[in-house]
């Protein structure tokens, strides 16, 4: 196992291996022959930023059989999917921000973001397993009551596109067996999610698969696999963190 994180250290971008307390700095690219420079740096003297940079996060709607049974939604026959902005895109220990436009109930979802490391397009399940790099945390953000207030269109990408409502890392954690992993959000200390990701409809590699026949899929792409039960609200001044233990913690304040 090894957790990739990219990070800020006097004004320089870097990237490297999570080891203990410590940075093992790498140089190249991290998806095409990272090599270790021989350099560490402590983790408490940097800034995290986010592991990666996507061309596109793929995020899933009604992915977790408990979440559709609660619903009383039909188990989808295929993956139901939507884009998340780029401009969203926020790292751990920042500040997810309501948007001046929008003054209603503003959402976590604790979710698994699967991390491509190869291009994968027209991908059988083998082939989707080996373009998957890791796995990180996501908390897919979202402003819930614009998203069924036009009864006639479903407004999935304005309502989880704002800015700061993309929260992914802190790390990319590889050589993981994500069927084993459970995903825990934490909000001002109290727990609201705990579920196991063996209860996801379409597991990683059938996900990746399946999507790569619509979307051509680029190294650093990432899938959210969807959320469960649990999800609500976040109030003004509330911490929030998404925990999956083997992977990572995810920690923001949301004002």
């Amino acid at each position: 196992m090894a957790q990739w994180l990219r990070f800020q250290h006097q004004g320089k971008s870097g990237f490297g291996q999570v080891q203990d307390d410590h940075i093992a700095v790498y140089t190249g690219e991290l998806f095409n022959q990272a090599k270790a420079t021989g350099e560490t740096l402590q983790l408490a003297d940097v800034v995290i930023e986010i592991p990666c940079t996507p061309s596109k996060m793929v995020a899933m709607v009604d992915n977790f059989h408990a979440l559709v049974t609660k619903l009383e939604h039909a188990v989808p026959a295929e993956p139901l999917y939507f884009l998340k902005g780029n401009n969203s895109f926020l790292a751990t220990n920042q500040t997810i921000r309501t948007p001046k436009s929008y003054s209603g109930k503003v959402v976590y979802e604790g979710e698994l973001g699967i991390v491509i490391g190869r291009a994968c397009h027209d991908a059988d399940e083998l082939e989707a397993s080996q373009a998957i790099f890791g796995y990180t945390c996501i908390n897919d953000v979202t402003a819930i009551e614009i998203l069924n207030r036009d009864p006639g269109y479903a407004q999935w990408t304005r309502s989880k596109s704002f800015n700061t409502f993309g929260v992914f890392g802190p790390y990319i954690t590889t050589d993981v067996d994500p069927s084993k992993l459970h995903i825990k959000t934490i909000l001002n200390d109290q727990e609201r999610q705990n579920y196991p990701v063996a209860d996801m409809i379409f597991p990683p590699a059938k996900l990746v698969s399946l999507i790569s026949q619509d979307v051509p899929l680029q190294a650093g792409d990432i899938i959210a696999c969807g959320t469960s039960v649990g999800v609500g609200s976040m109030k003004p001044g509330s911490n929030v963190s998404i925990i999956i233990e083997g992977v990572g913690r995810l920690d923001n304040r949301f004002e």
